[in-house]
């Protein structure tokens, strides 16, 4: 059977990732509803934790799983590691008797519970009392309603989820309603300001970005540019120098470091030293979530019937979020980022064979299982290897994540 997991994540009040919750979805079914609470929670667990490995989808973050009322009497989070899992309680399991023993077990054994789309009733003080997350969904709920149920739990030792925060303006709003955890996708949004303009210092960044993709790039103005930027310059001899190129002699000079590396591996690291420079007082999962993309748009593009370019394909995704790294438009940023024509139409105009593959990725990434099928056929992917691919583009962010 093929399993797509999925990872959402969820950040704290200054934006750093707490954990993640990990999405489900069976590869013979078109829709999460049509599968069974507990298979669905089964097999993300084998999947997450046996095939693909825990430290993997979640970088070795906590995870948020979906249990259902059956799994919470039959003990089954007890089977797993306390330190790596939050048990969810899903919004239709009831406070009864055998369930809350079985989560009381788990509280005493240290296991952090949450309970899942959060509307206060008298009947749930049981489960409540055994709680230390709340989840409150923004979309489900207004906020004069989350604000009713919210004090109705005054008093008690718990902390408060923000669920499906989709702006910032959403996210602010939480905050003052003291909430201490945000999930969604409001962190990939760009807070755009009418009139501003982009820095100088990140247009020299920029100007880094744009040189190393040209198909023909030289080598002579990109160390001038290079050179230029301490950070970026440390970081690229830091990297050249490490035990993992092996070398006899050390490397002294960028334009040796430029010569050593060559190629789609220059391209492809200093893109993501450069964003990283550039993302500088931005939650660090935008470059995470970058490198995912990059990575798997790759991949996929490997995969693809189409004979694509893996430079273009890493890039496209890569580069699909500098709108929100740099809080400008897409089309503006393009402006000072002179890109081929069709990574430009790609990430302004979301059209062409590249926007197809930084669709599918997104889709992935959010859950959207039923768009993955379409689009996979259209770019000519064989289904059963996305999954795989996805976890192969999380490990690689992981291994190139750069302080």
């Amino acid at each position: 059977m093929d399993v797509y997991v999925a990872r959402q994540p969820i950040f704290d009040c200054h934006k750093n990732v707490y954990a993640y919750e990990l999405l489900f979805r069976d590869g013979t079914a078109n829709f999460v509803p049509d599968i069974d609470g507990d298979v669905a929670t089964n097999t993300v667990l084998a999947n997450s934790i046996l095939t693909i490995g825990m430290d993997v989808i979640s970088g070795g973050k906590k995870s948020f799983v979906n249990f259902t009322r059956n799994l919470l009497v039959k003990k089954i989070p007890l089977l797993l590691p306390k330190e790596n899992i939050v048990v969810e309680i899903l919004e239709d399991v009831t406070a009864e008797a055998e369930v809350v023993l079985a989560c009381r077990e788990m509280a005493q054994k240290g296991f952090l519970i949450a309970l899942d789309d959060f509307e206060y009733s008298d009947d749930l003080e049981p489960l409540i009392e055994l709680a230390d997350i709340i989840k409150f969904d923004f979309r489900m709920s207004s906020p004069e309603e989350i604000q009713s149920y919210i004090d109705q739990l005054a008093g008690k030792n718990l902390r408060l989820l923000a669920e499906k925060v989709e702006t910032q303006e959403e996210f602010k709003l939480a905050l003052d309603m003291g909430f201490e955890l945000f999930q969604g996708y409001f962190f990939c949004r760009p807070e755009i300001m009418q009139g501003k303009k982009i820095p100088s210092s990140q247009i020299a960044q920029l100007q880094i970005i744009a040189e190393i993709n040209q198909p023909d790039y030289d080598f002579n103005t990109l160390e001038t540019l290079i050179s230029r930027d301490v950070g970026i310059s440390y970081k690229l001899l830091r990297y050249i120098n490490s035990p993992f190129f092996a070398k006899p002699n050390e490397i002294s000079s960028i334009k040796q470091a430029l010569v050593y590396m060559g190629g789609d591996e220059l391209r492809r690291f200093m893109s993501l030293m450069a964003i990283t420079e550039l993302a500088e007082g931005k939650p660090h999962e935008l470059i995470s979530l970058s490198c995912i993309r990059g990575k798997f748009c790759e991949l996929l593009g490997r995969e693809s019937k189409y004979q694509l370019k893996t430079s273009e394909l890493f890039t496209v995704g890569m580069f699909s979020l500098i709108d929100v790294i740099v809080d400008q438009p897409m089309a503006k940023v393009m402006e000072k980022l002179p890109l081929s024509e069709n990574l430009v139409t790609a990430l302004v105009r979301k059209k062409g064979k590249l926007a197809g593959f930084l669709a599918l990725s997104i889709a992935y990434e959010q859950g959207r299982w039923s768009s993955i099928a379409t689009i996979a056929e259209r770019l000519g992917i064989d289904e059963a290897v996305i999954p795989r691919l996805y976890a192969e583009a999380c490990q690689w962010s992981n291994s190139v994540a750069l302080g």
